[in-house]
């Protein structure tokens, strides 16, 4: 399978190359366009497994209920996937490893992944003002991730603070808890940061130049009732 991203980085659209007898499992609704023989198999859950409790549980994680696993044809074919927000997508490889997801940051991945939810408990999820879940990617196999704007990443070792809003993924060798931003609690809510992720030991961080839920407040209220 090869996952070529292109119109990087403010309109992403993943190029997904499939052979016969591959599998792609991916968001529902992310598809536009695709070979006219590809299969689409839609479940709550990985291809193969049962439970409407795992598509529950990936909707408490900011993801959709539904996904669906693309077949191509005994020539292969394509499926090309874009994201709800407009902004960029990175592909991650994993061989054994954990990838930890902000909510809503999952697009797609190969069948030896395995998506679950990670709790972060009460206190990170209110006060740090984001989802209560992140999605945890494991397995073998690629990743394709998805953000609101442009993705960098920061390679940390050591000690590094970043704006929880603008988290979109981290390798599980990172632990992190909330801070706030100033040298004191006034100048942090006073300066509009308010509180911020500190993370810390050695790997590789993913942030996104945009932050959908500062978009979300900013829009809102300029919306028209219909």
């Amino acid at each position: 399978m090869k996952i070529d991203i292109e119109m990087r980085p403010g309109s992403s659209v993943a190029k997904v190359t499939m052979d016969a007898g591959e599998v792609l499992t991916a968001e529902g609704g992310s598809m536009i366009a695709m070979s006219n023989d590809m299969g689409i198999e839609t479940t709550t859950h990985k291809k193969g497994k049962k439970g409407i409790m795992k598509g529950l549980k990936r909707m408490l994680g900011g993801e959709g209920f539904f996904i669906n696993h693309f077949s191509p044809g005994s020539n292969g074919g394509e499926v090309y996937l874009a994201p709800t927000l407009p902004g960029d997508m990175f592909v991650k490889e994993l061989n054994g490893e954990k990838l930890i997801i902000s909510g809503g940051g999952y697009m797609a991945s190969e069948p030896g992944i395995e998506i679950d939810l990670n709790w972060q408990g009460f206190g990170k999820a209110l006060l740090g003002g984001e989802n209560f879940f992140w999605i945890n990617a494991n397995g073998t196999g690629k990743v394709l991730v998805n953000a609101y704007g442009e993705i960098y990443p920061i390679e940390i070792d050591g000690e590094y603070i970043v704006d929880t809003g603008h988290i979109v993924a981290f390798e599980s060798s990172l632990d992190w808890k909330l801070s706030k931003a100033g040298s004191s609690w006034m100048s942090s809510m006073l300066g509009g940061e308010g509180f911020v992720a500190r993370f810390s030991g050695k790997g590789t961080l993913w942030c996104q130049s945009h932050n959908p839920n500062s978009f979300g407040g900013a829009l809102g209220p300029k919306l028209r009732p219909l």
